[in-house]
């Protein structure tokens, strides 16, 4: 069966403490009727530091939409290619053994994908297959698993690269003071990840089962506007609560495969905020200290969007490695309202399963 390696993450140089966002947002946004809560809502968020791609002088400025792709563009190369020869070594893998790559953003754009800037760069073979994925924001690290999961289903023995490329703080609008931005600004940092999915063999989570589930009528409570400025990130009051509905849509898709979402041995959750990992604790009835990778993620590096469940799962691999067969969840929550589920066991079986 497919296996997830372990994921290779890494956070720009600059770093911004919780103290001084909380300093910078007081000053930014001075007088500003929500400011209030919003400081309120930051220091209650867990965040203790994030990293950023730019010093924080430059962040809070707005150079315009071309400036900031060209920085994203930049920058997305600047930092990919090391956290992808880690991934392949953690893999056991060369470049010339990954038969696909997905690319997994929603703070930038280019075309081509960077996916083809990594084949010319970094030597993959030509014929790898480009899977680019821009717009399921932060469940895009679990659709990323899961589509790899389908991909060396579909074609038995390949290997699938995914990077995620989030430099969330190139989309701050510094004039947006409403309670969904202010907060975001505090909750969002900058990392870059990367992992393998071996069709066969390989040490870590074998892939065994994924689905996706949409809450209907929600596409609008996380969205981009699109504007003459970029990306301006709206958030609904309504997106902490989303744990309730979505909770017996993952206990349904562990019993379809005869476990118990609230019985597994190891979690790797999107961190979105505290509310979501309490809210999941609760309604899966389960300690929210199995949620601890997903906390030190938070409390670390932020938000990283789709980069969490990679960071999550690299503390899996590194601090909290599970015995054989350990069962386990993996899942991403983002714009649609869309969760991204997937399960598998801890396997150390070198050889894997032969087709």
């Amino acid at each position: 069966m497919p296996r997830l390696c372990k994921p290779a993450v890494s956070a720009p140089e600059y770093v911004i403490t919780l103290e001084e966002t909380l300093e910078f947002a007081a000053q930014a946004h001075a007088g500003k009727p929500q400011l209030p809560l919003a400081l309120r809502l930051i220091r209650n968020t867990g965040v203790l530091k994030r990293h950023i791609v730019q010093p924080i002088e430059k962040t809070l400025g707005h150079p315009g939409l071309t400036e900031r792709n060209r920085i994203y563009e930049a920058e997305s190369k600047n930092l990919t290619p090391r956290v992808i020869e880690e991934a392949l070594k953690n893999a056991d893998v060369a470049a010339r053994d990954i038969d696909a790559i997905i690319y997994v953003s929603c703070t930038g754009f280019s075309m081509p994908s960077l996916t083809a800037w990594l084949i010319n760069k970094l030597g993959f073979r030509p014929d790898t297959r480009q899977i680019p994925i821009a717009q399921l924001g932060c469940a895009a690290g679990g659709a990323a698993v899961n589509r790899a999961h389908d991909f060396c289903l579909a074609h038995p023995g390949s290997n699938v690269l995914i990077v995620s490329c989030e430099l969330c703080s190139l989309c701050y609008q510094p004039d947006a003071d409403d309670i969904g931005s202010l907060l975001s600004d505090g909750l969002f940092g900058d990392a870059v990840a990367a992992a393998v999915v071996r069709g066969n063999g390989g040490v870590g989570i074998e892939l065994e089962r994924n689905a996706s589930y949409l809450i209907p009528n929600t596409e609008d409570w996380i969205s981009y506007a699109v504007r003459d400025t970029g990306f301006h990130f709206q958030l609904d009051r309504r997106v902490p609560g989303t744990m309730e509905p979505l909770a017996p849509v993952l206990r349904e898709f562990a019993k379809d495969h005869s476990w118990d979402a609230g019985k597994l041995d190891f979690y790797i959750v999107h961190a979105g905020g505290p509310r979501i990992l309490d809210d999941l604790a609760k309604f899966l009835e389960v300690d929210r200290t199995v949620f601890r990778h997903s906390w030190s993620t938070l409390t670390e590096y932020g938000n990283i969007a789709s980069a969490v469940v990679f960071d999550a799962a690299r503390r899996l691999f590194e601090e909290d490695k599970p015995a054989q067969d350990a069962t386990g969840l993996i899942a991403g929550f983002g714009p649609g309202i869309t969760a991204e589920m997937g399960l598998g066991r801890w396997s150390e079986d070198a050889g894997g399963e032969q087709y």
